[in-house]
């Protein structure tokens, strides 16, 4: 922290010495108001990506100095949030770093000093106005159909003005002196712009009456004293940087590149709203999504990509990142198509060996959770058991909970059927019984449910008088205690030769 606040009282220099060839350091600045939406986590990504396709540095800065608006636990569950997407940051409130404290209302002494340092220097002034004036000229300015503005009142106080409202222990505020000839800054999306601010605003309020800063200026002093050196943010900044530029030029840093992106909206042009409640990576964390579909479908509705196909990887979107190909159009997003990116992205975990094991537990506990009360046997929980579900569902699934709900019971719970429920349908159910166990001696494993299928009805036209159709509802009624549910064939293909064997030996001798 000192050695920051030393480099506020310097005149020029980025706020951090940053040796050759160092990478970019850029940083995602949350509030901690809630849970963490969608909107923050493409641009808390573009930001990873970015610092990683250049080998730079991710920060997570936590700016809190709304204190109103903060929500206990907010913060540690936006970090949560983070780690759980694979996009951890580099530095960050829970790992520390060279350049803390990474939560904003940590490091109030350092705005304190950078007011300090702009009221000695003009640029920025005392206000003593009280908040019933201030209410008082926003009413007069809606009354008269004008933009509500402060009309920059206690900017033409005398010292001497000054010091008697200070000695009467009058409360105030901090504004910054707004100027016209605002220099126009080429942003990363953009291109060229720049903003009047002094036109249309009145001067802003930069330290509060509680000693914590606002948004403008914390962001400028952290942003240097953190050697940030692009600020890739959402475009609802856009208009503000011009006057974020008047503070990095009142006190003689060089500001950092700047690249705004575009809205992430609703399929239908709407805005996403965190009141949808459907926008919150914990609940699709909850529903079980992975994060690589939710990483995959919010860029996939954007720029920013040499490629733009279903199914790409973190790794994948490292590479395939392009700064200069995003573009001003807001991305739409449909979240109808989520379930499509996440059975794509499951099938491959189901593929790789590696991040096959981590679905089999979670599967496992899955089970347990649902079927638990039920006896589940222990056989049925066994890894080869579980991971050959697993290879066999692949592609069929868009969620792995999928796999437990009422369509896939039979997968875990063994049936109690007698034999006299089975005789109720066929009197050849032991010559039946002994044709499927035959069958199941053969190389079923390897069959297709079509193939399945044919040797299904070859061994029907080897009974007496039993339909096809009887002997499906037998088998079915053998292998789940169910009349209706998916095909017998692909039930058998899916339990595999050894369970339905066992299944069939239980029913007989039941």
């Amino acid at each position: 922290m000192a050695r920051a606040v030393r480099a506020l009282r310097g005149a020029a220099g980025p706020g951090l010495e940053r040796g050759p060839g160092a990478g970019p350091r850029v940083r995602f600045g949350p509030s901690p108001t809630g849970f963490l939406h969608l909107g923050g986590l493409r641009t808390a990504l573009y930001n990873y990506i970015f610092a990683k396709k250049h080998r730079g540095t991710f920060i997570l800065r936590v700016e809190d100095t709304d204190q109103n608006r903060v929500v206990p636990g907010a913060a540690e569950g936006i970090e949560d949030m983070l780690d759980w997407a694979g996009i951890s940051p580099d530095e960050s409130p829970r790992r520390g770093g060279s350049f803390g404290p990474y939560q904003q209302s940590l490091r109030l002494d350092l705005y304190r000093r950078a007011s300090e340092v702009l009221l000695e220097r003009g640029a920025a002034y005392r206000c003593f106005c009280t908040a019933q004036r201030l209410q008082l000229l926003r009413k007069e300015a809606l009354r008269s159909q004008q933009t509500p503005r402060y009309d920059n009142r206690c900017r033409h106080l005398s010292p001497a003005e000054v010091a008697e409202k200070l000695s009467q222990g009058l409360p105030w505020v901090v504004r910054f002196r707004l100027e016209m000839g605002v220099e126009p800054f080429q942003d990363l999306v953009y291109g060229w712009s720049k903003h009047e601010v002094a036109e249309v605003e009145g001067d802003p309020v930069i330290l509060k009456g509680d000693g914590f800063p606002t948004y403008h200026l914390a962001n400028v002093v952290d942003d240097h004293s953190m050697g940030i050196s692009h600020v890739l943010r959402g475009a609802e900044w856009l208009t503000s940087t011009s006057k974020h530029l008047l503070l990095y030029k009142a006190f003689g840093w060089d500001p950092p590149q700047f690249g705004h992106l575009p809205l992430l909206l609703n399929k239908d042009g709407a805005k996403l709203s965190k009141r949808q409640g459907d926008i919150f990576l914990e609940r699709f964390a909850q529903e079980g999504y992975l994060p690589e579909a939710l990483l995959d479908i919010i860029t996939n509705c954007g720029s920013g990509f040499t490629e733009k196909q279903m199914g790409r990887t973190l790794e994948e979107l490292i590479s395939q990142f392009e700064i200069d190909r995003i573009t001003t159009h807001s991305a739409l997003l449909d979240l109808e198509k989520l379930p499509e990116f996440n059975r794509i992205h499951l099938t491959r975990h189901i593929e790789n060996e590696g991040l096959r094991q981590k679905l089999i537990r979670d599967l496992q506990v899955l089970v347990e959770h649902v079927y638990g009360d039920q006896q589940v046997d222990q056989e049925v929980l066994e890894k080869e058991y579980v991971e050959q579900v697993l290879l066999l569902r692949k592609g069929h699934i868009s969620l792995l909970k999928t796999l437990v709900s009422s369509d896939y019971s039979y997968l875990w719970v063994r049936p109690s059927v007698t034999r006299e429920q089975l005789q109720s349908l066929s009197a050849e159910v032991d010559e039946i019984g002994k044709l499927v166990l035959g069958l199941m001696t053969r190389q079923t494993a390897a069959l297709t449910v079509e193939e399945l299928n044919k040797e299904l009805k070859s061994l029907q036209k080897q009974t007496r008088e039993t339909k096809y159709s009887t002997m499906m509802k037998l088998l079915r009624l053998a292998l789940s205690g169910q009349q209706h549910g998916p095909s017998v064939a692909e039930m058998m293909v899916t339990l595999g030769p050894k369970e339905v064997s066992g299944r069939i030996h239980k029913a007989l001798s039941g």
